[in-house]
């Protein structure tokens, strides 16, 4: 039996509605799968890079455990070679001072600022230092440095320009050096001086008491004059007796001469800081 027409009209309409649904979820199916091919690629592309800087911490950790291990054993080594820059110290002066250095050397500091560098040595166990005060002089920032490689910021309490002497203030618990009685020195004993000469930290230098009560800049009879070679960053550093002591704190030298450096004496070192440390602190301190 022929289709109507209205028949074929609706079969027809059917027919083209089936076709376009078909094209639709085609169309459909196919960006859903671009979407889905985006997003696996985004995907691969996040763990690529994940699995990259995974790599690369793990490759910066490996660096820096490489490098701690090479700091711990550098510091082991300078550790170990502290012992024997001490034997070099005291291969560098007669026996007299062979068992003085390695506890003087203890007391003795370098004290670096921004404009200078020069010695200074603990009078105090509480932390008290005493240096040329044209060491300080000047300086906008100072830090202190003592033999087993410490730092410390540091307090100027005082001073007096006329000697050239400066009382600075480090925090924590030192051991000392004790001052001898300057009046007791004899000419030709042997001395030594402990700093810092053109920046070689720590330097023994060893000579004998060449005369006592030579004038200086202060118009004063207050200074030893010795041999001991004195060069610029020795300025603040001890000058000391076979007994260990401190007879006087290296001052400056004259230029052009050989082996004629100048000290405070000792006394006057006491006599100066305590002025000082009444001044500032209400207190003596030597």
């Amino acid at each position: 039996m022929a289709l109507r027409k209205h028949h074929k009209i609706i079969i027809g309409g059917l027919s083209t509605f089936l076709l376009v649904l078909l094209i639709a979820n085609s169309v459909f199916i196919y960006f859903l799968y671009g979407q889905l091919q985006l997003s696996y690629n985004k995907i691969e592309s996040d763990i690529t890079e994940l699995k990259t800087d995974t790599q690369s911490k793990f490759n910066e950790l490996t660096t820096s455990i490489l490098q701690a291990q090479e700091e711990l054993n550098s510091l082991g080594s300078q550790i170990g070679s502290m012992g024997q820059e001490m034997d070099l110290l005291k291969a560098s002066a007669s026996a007299d001072f062979s068992g003085i250095i390695e506890d003087a050397i203890k007391s003795v500091v370098t004290i670096r600022t921004d404009i200078s560098q020069g010695t200074g040595f603990i009078i105090d166990q509480e932390g008290y230092i005493v240096t040329n005060y044209h060491v300080m002089e000047n300086a906008k920032s100072a830090g202190i440095f003592t033999y087993d490689s410490e730092t410390y910021s540091v307090n100027l309490i005082g001073y007096n320009s006329n000697f050239d002497i400066a009382l600075l203030k480090i925090s924590g618990d030192f051991e000392k050096l004790k001052l001898a009685d300057s009046d007791d020195i004899q000419i030709g004993e042997k001395v030594i001086a402990i700093g810092n000469p053109l920046g070689l930290q720590f330097s023994v230098s060893e000579g004998i008491v060449s005369a006592v009560h030579r004038p200086g800049p202060s118009g004063v009879n207050a200074y030893i004059q010795t041999d001991a070679a004195l060069n610029p960053g020795n300025s603040g550093g001890p000058l000391i007796n076979k007994k260990g002591k401190v007879i006087g704190i290296n001052n400056f030298k004259i230029g052009g001469g050989e082996s004629l450096g100048f000290a405070l004496e000792s006394n006057y070192i006491e006599s100066i800081v305590n002025e000082i440390a009444l001044e500032k602190l209400n207190q003596t301190l030597i």
